[in-house]
């Protein structure tokens, strides 16, 4: 059982992995924002007069008057581009230097060979997790050969448990974050939807104390208010696109385990006889 939990340790991935306390990510994401907030989109030279009490002059100054929702709505949009380049990155190392599809070719012909030398200075040169898992599993096949008192059949199921095991090791760190930016799809627009409510009960708030159907201040209040929903649709479409784009990596990435792992267990199960 020892070699059994030992091979089932894979060698641990050189580089960068990912940011584990992304609550960090989102405090700064919202100091960054609530300065944008206030000294780029409020700065006096956006709107007449130089006032920010006055009608805004640019796109800018209108983005300010979306009110406090819009540094909430920024700072979701900035953790997701930040995060995004932090899974892009940990991503990166997890599949290793060189082609994962050529990494797969390589290493099922070099199995299939009874090269495991080969495959394991493969491992060696990828790096990233499927060469971790690979790598495992390859010491369980050694260790398998080594072993006695087992049936045949029994080998194979602790060939498959160290790679199963060695890819449990792995996914948590692949899939870090992702829950955060899954989070972030539904809470944008929820989010640019009150912005926008609120926006419109001030401008009829307004109107009624103006006692008159001012249209350009209707207008304009409803212009202002719907800021909040296209930074909140914005916001969502950057999730959306960047957690179905790394979920899509992810799951090619275990097809890839999934598929060396047969190999390595179907070639033992081929190579070798049941003991007596």
């Amino acid at each position: 059982m020892a070699t059994t939990q030992k091979a089932a340790s894979p060698k641990k991935n050189q580089g960068f992995q990912g940011i584990r306390a992304a609550i960090w990510v989102i405090v700064v994401c919202l100091i960054i924002a609530i300065c944008i907030y206030n000294f780029l989109l409020g700065n006096p030279s956006n709107f007449a007069g130089n006032d920010p009490a006055g009608h805004p002059t640019n796109l800018l100054g209108t983005i300010y008057k979306g009110g406090v929702i819009v540094p909430i709505i920024q700072t979701l949009l900035l953790t997701v581009i930040a995060l995004s380049i932090e899974r892009w990155l940990a991503l990166r190392t997890a599949f290793g230097k060189g082609s994962l599809a050529k990494f797969v070719l390589n290493i099922k012909a070099a199995v299939n060979k009874g090269d495991f030398a080969t495959a394991q200075s493969i491992c060696d040169k990828q790096r990233g997790s499927v060469a971790n898992v690979v790598s495992a599993s390859i010491r369980a096949y050694k260790e398998m050969e080594a072993a006695t008192g087992l049936k045949k059949a029994q080998k194979v199921a602790k060939i498959q448990q160290a790679h199963e095991e060695a890819t449990q090791l792995e996914m948590p760190t692949l899939q870090m974050n992702l829950p955060i930016l899954a989070t972030i799809v539904t809470l944008g627009t929820l989010t640019g939807l009150l912005g926008t409510v609120i926006g419109m009960i001030r401008s009829f708030q307004a109107l009624a104390a103006g006692g008159g159907g001012d249209s350009l201040a209707l207008s304009t209040g409803i212009s202002e208010a719907l800021i909040n929903t296209a930074f909140g649709i914005l916001t969502s479409w950057c999730s959306v696109v960047a957690y179905n784009t790394f979920t899509n990596k992810i799951d090619k990435l275990t097809y890839a385990l999934d598929e060396v792992g047969y190999s390595i267990a179907q070639t033992y199960e081929a190579n070798h006889t049941e003991e007596a």
